[in-house]
């Protein structure tokens, strides 16, 4: 079943209707954030013209996306590791790599 919402969103001024299957909240809170960054480059004074301000903004979204995502690798690996450092403690039966359900 195609569940998609539309859902109208204001960006700098400019209305834009979105049809996402994300929820309306979901949707206008990314919304907002775009909306939030590309004004604070327009405010910033460097920049004038909307389009490259929103250029810029999403070089700036993309790059918070990629810190996240090193930071979840990050994590991931470190529990990874935790993982190895406890199998050895756990009963025999439970050292599986899979966790020991089969």
């Amino acid at each position: 079943m195609d569940r998609r919402n539309v859902v109208k969103v204001r960006i700098v001024g400019e209305e834009y209707t979105l049809r996402t299957e994300a929820s309306e909240s979901r949707t206008r809170a990314v919304a907002e954030h775009v909306d939030r960054i590309v004004r604070a480059i327009l405010d910033g004074g460097a920049v004038v013209e909307t389009h490259k301000a929103a250029i810029l903004a999403a070089l700036q979204i993309t790059d918070e996306l990629f810190t996240a995502q090193q930071g979840a690798d990050a994590l991931a690996e470190d529990l990874r590791g935790l993982a190895a450092e406890l199998r050895p403690l756990l009963p025999p039966a439970k050292r599986a790599e899979d966790g020991g359900t089969g």
